[in-house]
């Protein structure tokens, strides 16, 4: 059998980034190369319907015990656009407290003292990158767990539930359950392994929007300007400027949303901003839309009907209430983490998931842990142990009667 850590060095190698501007499904091409290669590894190890449809989502099955539950378990394939996710440099090392150098060259540290969470991990051997990428636990490390359970529940003679694998394109920006087939995939319920510590098991997510602000002005020679220039970038920076100034990310914690401003272009004609808008609370997050479209009213009546533009895009929504009537999938997650050496704690996800779309059309789908650090950035790491554990999660919740 192929280890956990085998699988998850190999698929960090793909560069998988998603693109947030980009209008066909996947984003980008290069996602379709991963999907390839875990369809021809799937049927290696003898699962006979595995495929990659047009849309480059990946699906399989694992055929169980009919009497019992069939259950799915997903993933997504592309990386976040945050940071690159090209040429990843992976290496393991063992974590003994000391400061580890990810990068001689370029003098890059991984230190404690900015990364508390790795006091958890001491004597644990430690994936990290060269500190220049990166490393793309989120969500390979889903996968590769996903696909070590599979390859598990194929050649041990136990009794298990059917499981449906399926492995999802361009979650990291908010489309990852856009083209999901619910239907043909065929679980009773499911989870997505997408979370970070182990024993962390979240069903609360932010409510979710992404906006876009543009803003028309007119350019004038600078030296006949006056009272004509009218300077679109100002006027931008005037829309910020009515915005709750706590509401940001870094200043909000656990249940508290934000409003964040993630990208800026522009120049006098002509400028943008790019907004994502998050709350636990349905109420506030409508209330934070809502002071998004009173400061674009204000600044048109200011400057006149057509200069400010604000277009609202709702991406996904809290899935509390839809798993809240079937607590037994939250709960079985739980006894199996428990056999596996793991103290369940629930937690909200300060983010989203593809399982958030996908228990709003029906298939009740939590998030589990998959045991990663610092997602999103160059300093992510991942414990060897960890994955090791949370694949015993995985079979756990398959196996369980």
């Amino acid at each position: 059998m192929t280890s956990v850590a085998e699988r998850f060095l190999k698929y960090v190698s793909f560069d998988t980034q998603s693109d947030e501007f980009s209008e066909s499904c996947p984003s980008t091409d290069k996602q379709k190369l991963l999907g390839a290669e875990l369809v021809k590894e799937m049927k290696e190890m003898g699962i006979e319907d595995a495929h990659m449809d047009a849309n480059g989502y990946v699906y399989g099955t694992v055929p169980g015990d009919p009497n019992l539950p069939t259950i799915g378990l997903i993933a997504h394939m592309d990386t976040s656009p945050d940071a690159s996710g090209k040429d990843v440099q992976a290496k393991i090392v063992e974590y003994s407290g000391k400061d580890v150098c990810l990068n001689e060259q370029k003098d890059i540290w991984l230190r404690e003292s900015d990364y508390p969470s790795l006091k958890n991990h001491y004597g644990k051997h430690l994936i990290v990158t060269d500190g220049t990428t990166l490393l793309g636990a989120d969500d390979k490390a889903g996968i590769a767990e996903i696909m070590a359970a599979a390859e598990f529940l194929l050649t041990a003679k136990i009794s298990h539930a059917t499981l449906k694998i399926g492995f999802t394109p361009d979650e990291e920006i908010g489309r990852g359950a856009d083209l999901f087939d619910v239907g043909g995939f065929g679980a009773d319920y499911a989870y997505t392994a997408d979370g970070g510590a182990v024993g962390e098991i979240e069903y609360e997510n932010f409510n979710a929007a992404g906006a876009k602000v543009e803003f028309k002005g007119l350019n004038i020679h600078p030296g006949a300007a006056k009272n004509k220039m009218v300077n679109s970038q100002y006027i931008a920076m005037e829309f910020q400027s009515l915005l709750p100034a706590a509401q940001k990310p870094e200043h909000t914690e656990g249940y508290e949303g934000f409003i964040h401003l993630t990208d800026m272009e522009g120049e006098v004609e002509k400028s943008c901003l790019r907004y994502i808008i998050r709350d636990h609370d349905m109420e506030k997050f409508m209330e934070k839309k809502a002071q998004m479209e009173a400061a674009a009213e204000f600044l048109n009546r200011k400057y006149g009907d057509g200069t400010v533009t604000l277009t609202i895009k709702d991406s996904y929504f809290n899935m509390k209430k839809c798993i809240e009537p079937k607590m037994y999938v939250v709960e079985r997650a739980k006894r199996a983490m428990e056999a596996a050496g793991m103290s369940p704690v629930e937690v909200p996800i300060r983010g989203g998931t593809d399982g958030a779309r996908l228990s709003y059309e029906g298939l009740a789908c939590p998030n589990l842990c998959t045991g990663g650090e610092n997602y999103h950035g160059r300093f992510e790491y991942i414990p060897v142990e960890d994955m090791e554990r949370c694949v015993q999660m995985l079979i756990g919740i398959l196996t369980m009667v």
